[in-house]
């Protein structure tokens, strides 16, 4: 967990902790949007690199984990009558998204680079919100510890294995912006949601 904490470089702020901890229904079904999209990721990083044999590898075990997790997150909802109602997408992703560029290449490690920072703060914010929650999701939390910091390392180790050059300063340009949309006001509550401007 202290590689995960010096990679982020912050930490989850108190205040998203105490809205999480009110908005348990809401934390679940974007948590399953999450689990569905990060298998939807790993999913299209494999149909449209087929010549990387690592990222295929890696990828597919991520894909099966994160459909998994779907599936027990979605049974969660199902046994406490949550309905899994749409939810709009978070500023975060979009927030990572929005510094891709670059030719092929640099996309694809401008990718991995983002799904670094993605499974980064899920283990972080499974590992911080755990403690604040029922028995139940306290332990299903707890579990899914392990693997999200695997997902984190294989995205990290993929995108230096393919990168043709140091990506230190590039890790550092997404880290800042991670920061901010962490530490900053957000209108929206979600699973990686920053500081919310309404209780």
């Amino acid at each position: 967990m202290s590689s995960i904490l010096e990679f982020l470089s912050c930490e989850t702020p108190s205040a998203w902790i105490a809205a999480a901890k009110n908005k348990q229904d809401h934390l679940l079904i974007d948590h399953a949007n999450c689990e569905k999209k990060a298998a939807a990721t790993a999913m299209n990083l494999m149909y449209r690199y087929t010549t990387r044999p690592e990222l295929l590898t890696k990828m597919s075990q991520l894909a099966r984990e994160e459909l998994l997790h779907f599936q027990q997150v979605v049974e969660i909802m199902a046994a406490r009558h949550i309905k899994y109602i749409r939810l709009g997408p978070s500023r975060y992703a979009a927030g990572l998204r929005a510094l891709f560029n670059g030719d092929e290449q640099q996309r694809l490690i401008d990718t991995l680079i983002a799904g670094a920072f993605i499974e980064a703060r899920s283990c972080e914010r499974f590992a911080k919100i755990g403690p604040h929650l029922d028995e139940e999701l306290a332990k299903f939390y707890k579990s899914l510890l392990k693997s999200e910091a695997r997902h984190f390392e294989d995205y990290l180790e993929l995108a230096r294995l393919y990168a043709d050059q140091d990506i230190s300063a590039r890790i550092e340009e997404f880290r800042q912006v991670e920061n901010r949309l962490i530490s900053s006001p957000d209108e929206n509550f979600r699973f990686h949601s920053g500081i919310p401007s309404s209780p």
